[in-house]
């Protein structure tokens, strides 16, 4: 079946000499695996390697047989072309590792508009914001509503942060509840709109501890969630 969708690109893997597989997530069919063949030395052909790098936002027609197999693309062009995300070395080191991310988080292959208009707008923000450094923090956090793990929010003041139920409460009750200054720093996320996060003052230790502990967090709640490569890079930026 020939589609014709948006497509988000969420990581790619050279295979064989010249051929190059793409994850991507489609507004159409979610999570998608295409071979794009001799993409590495066509120079004339209609799809060139520039186009997949990580999050570009794609308008594609692509052969679908949603058999489990890789699909193919015949054609792609760049629907928002990023004037900072892949020339600014800090917001490329943050597009790696939000990427990584994704490519673990997101593996059903059906369509999920709000999810995917999440993720775009998300990026399209990123991409004109000046103050980034809690980004991938707020992004984290709120990207767990549509993956249906969002902590209940109902009793946040509350000392405690229990990853394994996702709740707040006052006492710890296993070993996976948590406390300290990244859970305060957490609660300062919950409930602000995108534009807020510029407002949200971290040091760069408490930052990292929230990241951890949301790494932490998603780890306990998608199987298979493995702690992304790209992480020691973040763990020095934003000094």
């Amino acid at each position: 079946m020939v589609v014709a969708t948006e497509a988000i690109v969420l990581h790619t893997l050279k295979y064989a000499e010249a051929d190059v597989i793409a994850h991507c997530y489609t507004l159409s069919d979610g999570r998608k695996s295409y071979m794009l063949r001799r993409i590495l030395k066509s120079k004339k052909g209609a799809l060139k390697i520039s186009l997949f790098q990580p999050l570009t936002q794609l308008e594609i027609i692509a052969n679908h047989k949603n058999k489990g197999t890789l699909e193919s693309i015949r054609e792609a062009k760049v629907l928002y072309p990023y004037k900072t995300l892949h020339t600014d070395v800090v917001k490329g080191s943050v597009v790696l590792f939000l990427s990584e991310v994704l490519k673990d988080a997101i593996q059903e292959e059906e369509a999920n508009s709000a999810l995917y208009h999440y993720i775009s707008s998300a990026f399209i923000f990123l991409d004109a914001l000046e103050d980034f450094a809690n980004f991938h923090i707020y992004f984290l956090l709120n990207l767990t509503q549509y993956l249906g793990f969002y902590p209940e929010v109902t009793d946040e003041k509350h000392l405690y942060f229990n990853l394994l139920e996702g709740t707040f409460q006052e006492k710890s009750s296993n070993g996976y509840c948590e406390k300290g200054s990244h859970v305060e720093a957490l609660r300062q996320f919950f409930g602000i709109k995108i534009d807020a996060i510029p407002q949200i003052k971290l040091n760069k230790t408490t930052r990292l501890e929230v990241l951890h502990l949301l790494i932490r967090y998603y780890q306990i709640h998608l199987h298979g969630f493995r702690k992304p490569k790209s992480l020691p890079i973040l763990n020095q930026l934003f000094q």
